[in-house]
């Protein structure tokens, strides 16, 4: 498996990835995101913003797959308001194509992504959550994120979760 910033040409295997999961949460009764807020047009401009990164595995006949998406951002306002800019990095719409589920996809998207926001020399890695997605938050929290607290947005509680990065290990700067 290959972690990597989603390219322009991968922008229609991000949406798809996004309405498979969105429709699966609504076919198991646990909506989140509407299918229709992946269209390919909207996903390929987050795309090209650089917001995705991508888990692809390869297939000699077939070039590689994507297998699994994450969105990092530098800011959130909605979700974490309070928060000193420049400090941290945000995930959001974690997915991993069904077929590829349990296998490791999501873990190695966060492990990507945390190692990223501390070559960036960010303080924390941070996310949310539904609050009562317990699966969900134990992956979180088998990954090392920490609870922060719960935030309601309208009617729903929100798990907020982050994880402390050190500082990139090198040689001190002369």
């Amino acid at each position: 498996m290959h972690i990597e910033f989603a390219r322009p040409s991968d922008s229609a295997a991000v949406a798809a990835t996004l309405r498979e999961a969105a429709q699966w949460l609504i076919d198991h009764r646990m909506p989140l995101w509407s299918v229709a807020d992946f269209g390919d047009d909207a996903v390929q401009q987050d795309v090209a913003g650089g917001h995705y990164v991508v888990a692809k595995v390869h297939h000699d006949e077939v070039g590689s797959e994507v297998v699994g998406v994450v969105r990092f951002q530098r800011e959130d306002v909605v979700f974490w308001p309070d928060v000193e800019p420049g400090t941290s990095a945000f995930l959001h719409k974690l997915a991993v194509r069904r077929a590829w589920a349990g296998q490791g996809v999501s873990a190695a998207l966060l492990a990507f992504s945390r190692e990223h926001a501390r070559s960036l020399g960010l303080r924390y890695l941070r996310l949310d959550c539904v609050a009562d997605r317990q699966p969900l938050r134990a992956l979180y929290e088998g990954f090392g994120f920490t609870l922060h607290d719960c935030v309601f947005k309208g009617a729903r509680a929100f798990a907020r979760y982050q994880i402390a990065l050190d500082a990139p290990s090198g040689p001190p700067d002369i």
